[in-house]
């Protein structure tokens, strides 16, 4: 994966879907991006967690085109006029890596069973498939609709997330209820590390 294909999970801003075009074989979507600068027609930029590749853009209005694929095993098939979604650019050689590496290229969807607000910060509880759950562990690392988050108390199938005041600001994270669908990615480093431990036990 080269580097320009690589992102944080360190959201950089909410965007929101402005127009919504059917094709036979994909579907385009005009998202306005908080910010442009040094955008290029091809580059790569996470929304909601998913890379995508810039087909266009005038001042802050980008187009996406999606394949049948990506909206199936995605939530972006739920995009409509007036979503809101988590925005990353794909970072660049020297950038500061504040969150884990992740390449845009989610794993499942997991779905929201419980939403607890807490004052200024909320709990969220997800539910998620066998496939997941083997790489969900306390105190690791997953990114949900493309934010990087830190995993608390798991059991069977969910786990909990514990949201600060400064994730719920800057991302669409403030909008979750019970019954959504989420992206999720798991980094390729915890992938790797329990396919080895499997393969090791295994023997």
């Amino acid at each position: 994966m080269e580097m320009n294909d690589m992102f944080t999970g360190i959201v950089q801003g909410v965007g929101l879907v402005k127009d919504v075009t059917e094709h036979a074989s994909h579907r385009t979507i005009l998202i306005e991006i908080p910010n442009v600068e040094g955008l290029q027609t091809g580059a790569s930029v996470a929304i909601d967690g998913v890379c995508l590749t810039v087909v266009s853009f005038e001042n802050n209005d980008v187009k996406f085109d999606v394949i049948e694929e990506t909206l199936r095993r995605t939530t972006l098939g739920q995009l409509s006029e007036g979503s809101r979604v988590n925005v990353e650019r794909s970072l660049k050689f020297g950038d500061e890596i504040g969150g884990h590496l992740l390449s845009g290229h989610i794993m499942d969807t997991g779905e929201i069973v419980e939403v607890n607000n807490q004052g200024d910060t909320m709990d969220v509880c997800l539910n998620v498939s066998d496939e997941v759950s083997q790489y969900i562990m306390e105190k690791g690392y997953v990114a949900i609709n493309g934010v990087s988050l830190t995993i608390g108390r798991c059991e069977n199938n969910t786990f909990w997330l514990h949201l600060i005041p400064e994730t719920l600001n800057l991302t669409t994270c403030d909008a979750f209820v019970v019954g959504q669908m989420t992206n999720i990615e798991i980094d390729s480093t915890t992938q790797t590390i329990v396919a080895t431990v499997k393969r090791t036990l295994g023997k």
